[in-house]
């Protein structure tokens, strides 16, 4: 089986588990995260922070992004250009004019201005505890991190249900691990590749 193959049958999965997970987290999983995330994740003065406006079963973040914009701090959110491209960021305020993306997202029109972050909120259909995610397919969030990483010391941050965890998501040299992952239960910081360090927000 190709990793390709892994990958399919793994979505397939995960879009299921995810599903169930929103279901039993409820919406007030959303506040939780947000607390999670604001009470360990270090923001080392990111001047930006990209999120994401959710679809489907993917986690609300818009607690979280509100916290973010109280604390004087930009929000944008991804825009695709096109296939095999890197994301660029446009700066969002709640009630800006937005427009129709790919796959049923909304971004913000084109006279917004472009920024980068600093610290990336990162949606995702599953993770593991070495920091890997399963995303679409699109590859935007690791083309787009492969790119920032080169730039300038940013975060990426997967925010999640904790129902989506796998014990393993299939990966490659082209899957760009993330640095923290914060669920409703509990923030864990990746220190390295298959060595986690794991805080335990809420045991419950």
């Amino acid at each position: 089986m190709t990793l390709q193959d892994e990958k399919r049958l793994a979505r397939k999965a995960a879009t299921a588990q995810r599903i169930s997970a929103s279901l039993e987290a409820g919406p007030e999983a959303a506040h939780k995260v947000a607390e999670n995330l604001l009470g360990t994740v270090p923001l080392r003065n990111a001047a930006a922070v990209s999120g994401f406006l959710p679809i489907g079963s993917e986690i609300d973040t818009r607690p979280l992004l509100s916290r973010f914009l109280e604390k004087g701090i930009d929000i944008c959110l991804p825009v695709v250009l096109g296939k095999d491209r890197p994301l660029v960021f446009r700066r969002w305020r709640e009630g800006d004019p937005m427009v129709e993306e790919a796959f049923g997202t909304q971004a913000p029109a084109p006279e917004a201005p472009e920024i980068e972050p600093d610290l990336l909120l990162v949606p995702m259909l599953a993770f593991d505890r070495t920091g890997y995610r399963l995303g679409y397919g699109g590859g935007f969030y690791d083309r787009t991190l492969a790119r920032l990483r080169t730039v300038k010391p940013v975060q990426a941050v997967g925010v999640a249900f904790a129902g989506q965890e796998m014990a393993y998501v299939p990966h490659d040299d082209l899957d760009q691990p993330l640095d923290w992952i914060v669920t409703e239960r509990e923030a864990i910081r990746i220190k390295a590749v298959g060595s986690p360090h794991l805080r335990l927000v809420d045991p419950t």
